[in-house]
């Protein structure tokens, strides 16, 4: 039987503890998610690191922010 991805489901991948490593980094790679509400939604979202696309991204984010500043520092212009 396949999994399937509600809402009900989500949330109790969400509230499971071993999905939450030092209670702070969200790791579960069955949640298809990449941002996933905190313990206390109140405070936003959290990235899943279990997801391989978060660190796609935030290795764009990085070369990003390497590239512009290495344009920044030459004093060349886009």
């Amino acid at each position: 039987m396949k999994f399937k991805f509600n809402k009900e489901n989500l949330d109790l991948m969400n509230r499971n503890p071993d999905n939450w490593k030092w209670g702070i980094f969200y790791f579960n790679p069955k949640d298809p998610r990449m941002v996933v509400p905190k313990q206390n939604f109140l405070l936003g979202g959290t990235l899943n690191f279990g997801n391989i696309y978060t660190y796609l991204i935030l290795l764009g984010i990085i070369l990003l922010i390497l590239i512009v500043s290495f344009f920044h520092l030459s004093g060349k212009t886009f």
